[in-house]
């Protein structure tokens, strides 16, 4: 659960008057001066998410003070560990650099306690460890308690980077999958409507009866493609992230178009709907993941099976979107076309965790089977 910067904020500030009052009572004098440089350490705390290295170099000077006055003990370590955890989150620089600041404010004027006799100038309590009375651990202290707080701001920072480096990951792998879907589309759409169109050309060609027929056939598909062109080739234009687009996505509504353009090139297509199920459960992407799929298949029947008969069956179960579509074709599937459309089609069973398959059949002919689940 996210915290709010209110929450935050409030949080410093009663850090910040803590530090204070900690420094006053651990003082052994007292007096305006004492409030004064324990207020100086301790309330610049409240600012240190906004404004990180001001407050760390002014907490760092009012550390020194403290220790050649005998301030604050070793309130003044924890301060600055404190202060010194924002500007390590930055950066590695200035988390070094920040790092430097702290312990400088500390050993340098704690070692000159050390080695005079006349600071500090309020003495520690009797029995009360500090750079004069037993400076190596004081040192070793104040180092292991600086380098915990720039420890924990390094592991909090690498974290922060990994999720971020993650983060551009899965973009990158959305985009590349978007771009994968309109290159299927645009495969299927291209596939398809050429076929279509070589076959009725041919068939305007030598049977001048029926060459308005043809061409008439000819003329459709080819605004059927640009179509769905334009809409596929819409989304790479307008950047759209996936799964943008798919209201204008064709659906299963429109596959009686892609049955009849199958007839028109002289195959016969039976098509078997069990109990007329009902689409409108079946998620948008499933349907438009469908039609591409009859579409291929469609095609490959035209292009590559040499079938006459063609059987089609569409089943929605309450969690999943079953289509076959089989042939009586003796050619055997093969060609970059071929391998293409039934790469492309299990790619599309894939993006739905669905199951595909496709061969020769044991009596002859050539089927694809598959099944798309979807949640209810």
């Amino acid at each position: 659960m996210l915290i709010s910067r209110r929450a935050l904020l409030a949080a410093d500030v009663l850090l910040a008057v803590a530090v204070t009052g900690a420094a006053v009572l651990r003082t052994p004098a007292s007096g305006l001066a004492v409030w004064a440089l324990s207020g100086i350490v301790g309330l610049p705390l409240a600012a240190r998410r906004r404004w990180p290295a001001p407050v760390l170099m002014i907490v760092a000077a009012a550390a020194a003070a403290a220790v050649l006055t005998g301030v604050g003990a070793e309130v003044t370590v924890w301060a600055l560990a404190v202060a010194l955890y924002p500007v390590a989150l930055t950066s590695a620089r200035a988390a070094a650099r920040g790092l430097s600041v702290a312990l400088a404010a500390l050993l340098v004027p704690g070692l000159t306690d050390a080695a005079t006799n006349r600071l500090p100038l309020v003495p520690a309590t009797q029995g009360e460890e500090s750079f004069s009375t037993a400076p190596a651990l004081v040192s070793v202290v104040s180092v292991v308690v600086l380098a915990g707080s720039w420890s924990l701001a390094w592991v909090v920072r690498t974290r922060h980077r990994h999720a971020a480096e993650l983060a551009e990951l899965r973009t990158a792998q959305a985009v590349t999958e978007e771009r994968l879907r309109l290159a299927r589309d645009v495969h299927d759409v291209v596939g398809h409507t050429l076929s279509l169109i070589a076959m009725n050309a041919a068939v305007a060609r030598h049977l001048g009866t029926e060459q308005d027929a043809a061409l008439r056939t000819v003329e459709q598909v080819s605004r059927a493609a640009l179509e769905d062109i334009r809409i596929v080739l819409g989304e790479l234009r307008h950047r759209s992230p996936p799964g943008a687009g798919e209201d204008d996505s064709p659906d299963l509504a429109l596959a009686g178009a892609l049955i009849d353009a199958t007839r028109a090139a002289g195959v016969d297509v039976t098509v078997d709907r069990p109990d007329r199920p009902d689409l409108s459960a079946v998620p948008a992407a499933v349907q438009t993941s469908a039609y591409r799929i009859l579409q291929e298949a469609l095609t490959n029947v035209r292009r590559h099976a040499d079938a006459r008969h063609c059987h089609v069956t569409v089943t929605a179960m309450p969690h999943a979107l079953v289509l076959s579509v089989v042939d009586d074709g003796t050619a055997l599937r093969s060609g970059p076309a071929a391998g293409y459309g039934l790469v492309g089609m299990r790619e599309r069973v894939g993006l739905h965790g669905g199951t595909f398959t496709a061969g020769p059949e044991p009596t002859g002919g050539f089927a694809v089977r598959v099944t798309l689940p979807f949640p209810t």
